[in-house]
């Protein structure tokens, strides 16, 4: 039965084209983590991103079926899947709702930390060391530095064998840079270290990421469909010429082969030397694989809005299809061209791996000028714009769905005369303004983003596993598109696979970006998943006295106080219990290079 608008519920008003715009944020997610995944990959970057791309479009068959039994919810896959572990137990439901909901919620503060970036970059730029107005500036100071100024001395004691002169030069220049700086580019209003993890700011780069944030709540605030269409035409923007930037440099002959050679994993983490297939080796390459999960799996929020879907059982597969389509060709082909064109130099550069230089890379690969490298800035911000919008609108209606079972909080079941999810959505952006104070110091970028996509593959190890239980539990429920069984079956075994890159990779994120003793992000990411369990408590236990909320079950045919027959018996136990283990086992079996 569709709502109408004003119901207080999510309003049928898309078809699978608009759940696919929607979606279309997804591919500017590669941009996130270019440089990153390059600086732990090395040479293997791109093959990196088209197996973890696969391994995605695959997994998302068994998203499509689950999505397809559930035309009455909203919230995605993570929210389809965590029935199937209702009968087990009432606990791993809201662990995969929350741990999805905190891999995607992320993506608002990360990408508006990188837009801010543009922006200050675009208007209060740092003046390059070798710019007119820097040597004019050192022209006009240099006789105030000798051979005595201290930090004359202090640069010739840190770099022996250095001339005066030439040191002299070196310290005036720095001095320079520093002097002709705009004062908003260290503008702090407020700060503090965070213990063993980054540092907390309030400086320029949250506030300008904070007003980005106001402006997408402030469009989503119109309800799906007026999303879907802003989400349309950004889409055309910004796609059409990430298209272009992958294939032009293949046609015009710019592609350098010589950098996909040898195909072998870096010595360490962001050098150009090359290692050997050891185990640091293997190591680098599965924490690669673990990080590249967070974004090309991430099409299944396609399937986010199966509630506001017109006609749920045609157009959840179509979305999720076409949308997985879509990303198999960005994902394949923008990570090829970038490392084929600037090379793992170019790809390990400051700006490539922080992502504030990446629309002037784009700009000169297809060899533009100053205008055309303007103009990609400008739609690198939109890019970042549509992937925060479509994290926005997903997340939210995770939170929505898992008040509406019972999981979450009462208030977020919250929706306004646009059937717009506004109390989820405000959750959202309280969430990420924390983060994103966070986001904005270097350190806690890569720290953020490993701890949240912890949750994304616990979520992802859960979700696949439904599938099949699914089938042994509710194998009588309707399913208006079936996966094969054979898929069913090698999803589950990509379930392990990516538990797999979990135990492995993780820890080598907590040695890049952070501080020198941050925690595992592992263990910092389960610790933030267990907070499920307080939050689920009360709601379940103080709020719902231990009964879930009606129309919760309805989909499965289940009622309170009877879960149904354990068909599956001890078999989902025992998946979990095997989970833990390869967890545990590649955290312990696979080593850091030394």
């Amino acid at each position: 039965m569709s709502s109408e608008k004003g119901s207080g519920e999510l309003v049928r008003a898309l078809d699978w084209k608009g759940a696919f715009w929607v979606a279309a944020g997804v591919p500017p997610l590669v941009l996130f983590s270019i440089g990153g995944i390059a600086g732990v990959a090395g040479k293997l970057a791109f093959v990196v991103w088209i197996v973890s791309m696969i391994m995605g479009f695959l997994q998302s068959f068994t998203y499509a079926e689950i999505a397809g039994m559930f035309g009455n919810k909203s919230g995605g896959a993570s929210v389809y899947g965590a029935t199937a572990w209702l009968r087990y137990s009432k606990f791993i439901a809201p662990l995969s709702v929350w741990c999805n909901w905190f891999a995607w919620s992320p993506v608002l503060s990360l990408g508006c930390a990188i837009a801010a970036s543009y922006i200050l970059n675009s208007l209060w730029p740092i003046p390059a060391a070798d710019s007119q107005a820097v040597l004019a500036w050192v022209a006009a100071h240099t006789a105030d530095y000798t051979a005595t100024t201290q930090s004359v001395i202090d640069y010739i004691a840190a770099h022996a064998g250095t001339a005066p002169a030439d040191a002299i030069t070196a310290v005036a220049t720095a001095d320079a840079v520093t002097a002709l700086t705009p004062a908003i580019r260290t503008w702090s209003v407020f700060g503090f270290s965070i213990p063993h993890i980054a540092s907390f700011n309030i400086n320029s780069t949250f506030v300008i990421g904070a007003v980005l944030m106001l402006i997408i709540f402030a469009i989503q605030h119109r309800g799906i469909l007026g999303t879907a269409n802003a989400q349309k035409w950004l889409a055309i923007i910004v796609l059409v010429p990430l298209l272009l930037v992958g294939l032009v440099p293949i046609f015009e002959g710019s592609v350098n082969y010589a950098n996909f050679s040898p195909l072998v994993p870096p010595s360490n983490v962001y050098v150009t030397t090359d290692g050997t297939w050891n185990n640091p080796g293997w190591t680098l390459v599965l924490s690669a694989l673990f990080i590249a999960a967070w974004s090309t799996y991430g099409f299944e929020t396609a399937v986010c809005y199966t509630r506001e879907l017109k006609n749920p059982a045609v157009d959840t597969f179509k979305a999720i299809f076409f949308s997985g389509l879509l990303c198999c060709l960005f994902f394949f082909l923008v990570p090829f061209t970038f490392q084929g064109v600037l090379g793992l130099d170019g790809m390990l550069a400051t700006p490539i791996v922080d992502g504030s230089g990446i629309g002037e890379a784009l700009g000169n690969m297809i060899g533009g000028g100053r205008i055309v490298t303007q103009i990609f800035v400008i739609l690198m911000i939109l890019a970042l714009f549509l992937a925060i919008m479509t994290a926005m609108a997903g997340s939210s209606r995770t939170l929505y769905q898992g008040s509406k079972d019972g999981w979450l909080p009462r208030y977020l079941t919250h929706v306004n005369s646009h059937g717009a999810p506004t109390r989820a959505m405000a959750t959202d952006l309280v969430f990420n303004l924390i983060l994103l104070a966070i986001a904005s110091d270097a350190g806690g970028y890569f720290f953020v983003l490993a701890v949240s996509n912890v949750g994304y593959i616990i979520f992802n190890f859960l979700n696949l596993n439904a599938g099949w239980i699914h089938r042994v539990d509710s194998g009588h429920v309707e399913r208006p598109w079936k996966a094969p069984s054979w898929l069913i079956g090698l999803n589950t075994i990509l379930a392990f696979v990516n538990i797999l890159f979990l135990g492995a990779g993780a820890k080598v994120w907590q040695i890049v970006g952070a501080k020198a003793d941050a925690p595992n992000p592992l263990w910092a990411g389960l610790f933030f998943a267990a907070l499920i369990l307080p939050v689920f408590i009360f709601r379940h236990y103080v709020q719902d006295k231990g009964r879930f909320p009606i129309g919760a079950l309805d989909d499965l045919g289940l009622k309170e106080g009877d879960m149904g027959e354990k068909k599956a018996g001890m078999w989902p136990y025992l998946t979990l219990i095997a989970g833990a283990i390869v967890v545990l086992w590649a955290n312990w079996f696979f080593v850091l290079p030394g």
